[in-house]
This record gives C-alpha cells, structure tokens and sequence, in this order.
C-alpha cells in the first residue's frame, strides 16, 4: 500500500502523489515514513525531502521554516518556502 504524499509550500504545490517511502529532515533528526507508520507531528529543519515514488521514480526537493503531519496513510509536509531539486 502506497502513502499518499502532498508537498506545499506558502506559495504553491510542489508535489503530490504516491510514494513507498519519503526521508526528511526535522529539527530532531531524519525520519522516514512509510505506509503504516504511527501519527507523527515534526518540525521541519532545513534540508532536503527525498521521496520514492511508488513507480520507482526518485523526487528530491528542499525545503526549509514548516512542519510534516503523518496521519493514516497521508502524510502532509507543510514548509514557508520549497523547490523541487533538479
């Protein structure tokens, strides 16, 4: 089962979709998340949000002054500014 994944910042989506697997950085730590994973509520430290697509595909952005919010299989990452890396 796949995490549905949505990646905002102040000014625009950056990214959604479905993904097996997104790392980011919080201002305790890296955390990965998958499906299954219990609720969690972090704040984001700048850094970058590395996501596996579910097809396989690798998106990484950077993001920076926001929080994630893990609840079900909806993960919601939350940041004053983030661009998707080349």
């Amino acid at each position: 089962m796949a995490l549905s994944v949505t990646l905002v910042s102040a000014e625009e989506e950056v990214w959604s979709g479905e993904a097996n697997l997104v790392v980011a950085k919080t201002v305790e730590g890296e955390i990965g998340l998958m499906s299954g994973h219990e609720p969690v509520l972090a704040i984001l430290a700048e850094g970058q949000v590395r996501i596996t697509g579910a097809d396989g595909s690798k998106v990484v952005a950077t993001a920076q002054d926001g929080f994630l919010s893990m609840e079900g299989d909806e993960l919601t990452i939350v940041a004053g500014h983030a661009t998707l890396d080349s």
